[in-house]
């Protein structure tokens, strides 16, 4: 179904009327590199593209960041569009999303179609939250089907640490399962679904009590075009606030890094 591509360097060209945008292109994290590194290098790409989907994007064009740090390169990339809604920039934690559902269906010896109702929060990093409170494998609390150990010790590491250890197997970054969960995460978007889906949006300071002003990963369910936040979920144990309150802090650290980039 392909009819064309265009191959330029020349950014009014290429975000000329676009739909969707799938910003892949930032330097990989390489081993050894800090967060900041990426920050200091790949923040100042996402003011020049900003800049250039306020003027030459339709203003109903969807975008999602893969490139890291994702979540705060869609911060920058939305403060520099300002012309285009907030909620059309996401970041992309689906590949984290399905990284734990890989893990859960490992586990469990069921297959990822039988899992639902699972939930990341937080920032597409190692202090991300991978959450299986609320989710059923097989019409069965999930909760019930493993222990503590296995999603301290396991689970929560292998799905906050899988990006870094598969730089260390292949010595580059994540490429086809990035690509597909890309796919996943806007096809998704596009034609809605009602399986819970884990997505990076910007926050409004009146959801779970997150700040204002980040882009945050929340569960949601996808209809008509738009997400919708999976409302009414307990973070009220003393460990889900602690996640919670770890990955919002960095977020915060990563805010206060770039400020100068959002004038």
């Amino acid at each position: 179904m392909l009819d064309d591509i265009v191959v330029t360097s020349n950014y009014a060209t290429a975000f000329k009327d676009i739909d969707y945008a799938f910003f892949v292109g930032a330097k990989p994290r390489g081993p050894g590199m800090e967060r900041a590194d990426l920050l200091k290098d790949n923040g100042k790409i996402f003011i020049d593209t900003g800049k250039a989907m306020n003027d030459n994007a339709k203003r109903d064009c969807k975008s999602i960041v893969v490139g890291n740090p994702a979540n705060t390169n869609c911060l920058i990339l939305a403060h520099h569009a300002p012309g285009i809604p907030r909620e059309n920039f996401t970041a992309m934690t689906r590949l984290d999303h399905n990284r734990a559902l890989t893990q859960l269906a490992l586990k469990t010896g069921s297959s990822v179609t039988d899992i639902h109702q699972m939930a990341v929060w937080g920032n597409h990093s190692p202090t991300m939250y991978p959450d299986i409170r609320n989710t059923t494998v097989k019409g069965k609390k999930a909760m019930d089907l493993v222990d503590k150990k296995w999603i301290n010790d396991e689970f929560t590491p292998r799905v906050q640490q899988r990006g870094a250890e598969i730089i260390k197997l292949r010595k580059l970054s994540s490429a086809a399962s990035a690509g597909n969960a890309a796919i996943d995460h806007m096809r998704d978007w596009v034609q809605g679904s009602k399986e819970w889906q884990s997505i990076s949006f910007y926050t409004d300071g009146k959801t779970y009590g997150i700040p204002e002003g980040l882009i945050f990963s929340f569960p949601c369910t996808t209809a008509g075009g738009k997400y919708k936040l999976v409302e009414g979920l307990k973070l009220d144990d003393e460990d889900s606030q602690a996640k919670i309150k770890k990955t919002t802090e960095e977020l915060l650290g990563e805010r206060k890094f770039i400020e100068h980039l959002l004038k």
